[in-house]
């Protein structure tokens, strides 16, 4: 399996090339917290790594052509997985994590796997990193530090009732406090400035 995910991290390195909020340090953020979870949480390395790794490829598709990346990056993964003979047994359940993955998405994660990738991948938005990334994000669409802000209130504070697993929603207790911290100190200096 170690052959398998090194010729899929060389992969995601082609597909995800630009840094931003959802740039290839993300992914292996994400990685690195569903090998935490799935640890703790007694998950399928064997599907959770690879979903986790391959989560985001379609991101670039989205941003040029507007389709939802999580469709389509479990299109993208199928076809990768199976261009490699990675073990046609485990795609289904690597798609369906991909798939399920989103916040914003109608689909509920199903398996345990599925649950895991995403609440790492909602981890990766709260807490310190979180905030950086909502900069990161306002920037790449042109907002200013209100709009992170309205982005932290609108999403970001929502997360911590939206894990799936246990392990998950110890991480999140702590970073939701983080961000909550966060955002009471902006809206007291923007007041001073008076903004």
């Amino acid at each position: 399996m170690d052959e398998k995910i090194g010729i899929i991290q060389a992969y995601v390195k082609t597909v995800l090339r630009e840094p931003g909020s959802h740039g290839p340090d993300h992914t292996f953020r994400v990685l690195r917290m569903c090998e935490r979870i799935g640890r703790d949480e007694g998950a399928d390395m064997n599907i959770l790594l690879p979903a986790a790794l391959l989560h985001d490829i379609a991101r670039p598709a989205e941003k040029e052509r507007g389709i939802p990346h999580e469709e389509e990056g479990a299109r993208m993964a199928e076809e990768f997985l199976t261009s490699i003979f990675f073990d046609k047994d485990l795609i289904p359940g690597i798609t369906q994590a991909i798939r399920t993955h989103r916040y914003r998405s109608d689909r509920v994660p199903e398996t345990l796997e599925a649950k895991i990738l995403s609440d790492a991948d909602k981890l990766d938005a709260m807490g310190a990193i979180g905030i950086a990334r909502t900069f990161l994000r306002a920037g790449e669409h042109g907002g200013e530090i209100t709009d992170a802000a309205g982005h932290i209130v609108e999403k970001l504070l929502k997360l911590k009732e939206r894990m799936h697993t246990e392990s998950a929603a110890r991480i999140a207790v702590r970073r939701h406090g983080y961000l909550a911290g966060f955002l009471e100190e902006l809206a007291n200096e923007m007041d001073a400035a008076g903004i």
